[in-house]
């Protein structure tokens, strides 16, 4: 049931993208994702997104420290959190919303070990659909393999 609501939540990610130049995301009372135009940062000190390695959805000890800083930030308040798994291009589509899911349930996962409650934290996969940078090459490759932190505002 959670993977065909996470596969409904995707296509209606995949239309809203196709009709709107936006990515940020709030949070609706019914807890699911709606494209909206302001997020805020995490703080200015904790970054917003962790790195994974090629076909992998395990934390890296430089991901946990990164998470370690955002969950600081978010434990001052109970704003909703989404979390966005990505991948880079290779891949087939089906795949890469895999794996984008599990990079997501990752990161998820590791902020509720640290205490933050399951209830705030929903995800998201894009797959290879939004990439953060453009190219073909291992450089821009590495900075689409992530999670993203956001947070309703």
């Amino acid at each position: 049931m959670k993977t065909r609501l996470l596969t409904v939540l995707a296509t209606v990610a995949m239309v809203s993208a196709c009709a709107s130049t936006s990515t940020d995301e709030e949070f609706a009372e019914n807890d699911a994702p709606v494209a909206v135009n302001e997020t805020r940062n995490i703080s200015a000190d904790a970054t917003d997104r962790v790195f994974f390695g090629f076909d992998r959805s395990d934390l890296s000890a430089e991901a946990r420290a990164t998470l370690d800083k955002q969950i600081e930030v978010l434990r001052e308040d109970d704003s909703k959190i989404l979390v966005e798994g990505h991948t880079d291009d290779r891949g087939t589509e089906e795949y890469n919303m895999a794996l984008g899911e599990r990079r997501a349930a990752a990161v998820k996962n590791y902020m509720i070990y640290q205490g933050i409650s399951a209830d705030r934290i929903d995800t998201i996969s894009y797959g290879k659909r939004q990439p953060a940078v453009a190219g073909m090459d291992e450089s821009a490759w590495s900075q689409n393999r992530r999670a993203q932190t956001k947070v309703a505002k």
